[in-house]
């Protein structure tokens, strides 16, 4: 089963994000000092949250939080804007008593607590503001880079370069590899770091040059030794930790023969239904419940 248009963690909120509007500073700078307008406030990529979940500022308190560190616009909630702040330049308390908070919390910590759309704004605002703390400077002639187009570019002001500096994606490929014959199983590896029991789907990052498809032959060549066959692409999740897109496949080993590289990858094997069904039985999760390879593991589970 295909997951089509299923919504994973981080992706399918309903922000409008408006990108017609990022060229109109005026009309930037109106929504920004509008009463209406929420500002979600960040330190050092991780959420301000009360005892409610993550904070969402307005009025005084959102003017007070904008001057305070770099402020990019995200999108329109119906008609009211939303803004975030990265108030990283203070100290964790600081910002926390600013933004009228009690605590900073990684947004993968509250998901479960957060619906659909919180997530993904949380998620979004994380990564825009990590790549502005990232982008100071431009890469071509190492003069300073100014915030432009709502947060979402900078310009370097190098007289002679000039250059337009737009946030990078990372995309890596999260593979399930089925057996190439019944009794239908398949293949998962405990990477470098895991725990004894941690066995999850193979993954790696898209090299220059190569497709999505070439990267999931090209890792689960050199990972885990399998060639495999039948790339079929299963969906999408956007993983901005800090400039991640996930992408899911499924392939077919052309062979049962696995031969990990002892560096990436310590150990891989082939896993029935039953054997996984066993470990959700125990308790034990198959993926991050907040990851793709969670739904790449299920849906696989449910079709016997």
């Amino acid at each position: 089963m295909r997951m089509g248009e299923a919504v994973l963690a981080y992706g399918g909120g309903r922000l409008d994000r408006s990108g017609g509007l990022r060229a109109d500073p005026g009309r930037i700078e109106e929504l920004l000092t509008h009463p209406a307008t929420t500002v979600l406030p960040l330190w050092r990529d991780r959420c301000l949250v009360d005892g409610d979940g993550p904070v969402r500022l307005t009025g005084d308190r959102a003017a007070l939080v904008r001057s305070a560190g770099e402020t990019v616009f995200l999108g329109l909630d119906g008609d009211a804007a939303v803004f975030a702040v990265d108030l990283s330049a203070l100290t964790e308390q600081a910002a926390v008593e600013m933004a009228g908070a009690v605590r900073a919390v990684d947004v993968r910590a509250l998901v479960g607590r957060l619906d659909p759309d919180g997530a993904a704004v949380q998620a979004y605002a994380r990564g825009l503001l990590h790549w502005h703390r990232q982008q100071r400077y431009c890469g071509a002639c190492g003069a300073p880079a100014v915030a432009d187009g709502g947060g979402h570019v900078r310009t370097c002001t190098g007289g002679e370069c000039g250059r337009l500096l737009f946030p990078r994606i990372e995309p890596a490929v999260i593979v399930l590899v089925e057996a190439p014959g019944p009794p239908g199983r398949c293949l998962l590896a405990r990477h470098a770091g895991a725990s004894e029991d941690g066995w999850s789907t193979l993954a790696g990052f898209v090299e220059v040059g190569e497709s999505l498809e070439d990267a999931v032959r090209r890792e689960m060549t050199e990972e885990a030794g399998v060639t495999v066959t039948d790339v079929t692409y299963q969906g999408s999740q956007a993983w901005p930790f800090p400039a991640g897109l996930m992408v899911g496949f499924r392939a077919t080993a052309a062979s049962e023969e696995v031969r990990v590289d002892g560096v990436e990858l310590l150990a891989a094997r082939w896993f029935t239904r039953a054997e996984l069904r066993e470990r959700v039985a125990s308790g034990r999760t198959l993926g991050r419940v907040d990851a793709i390879d969670h739904h790449l593991l299920h849906g696989w589970l449910a079709e016997s």
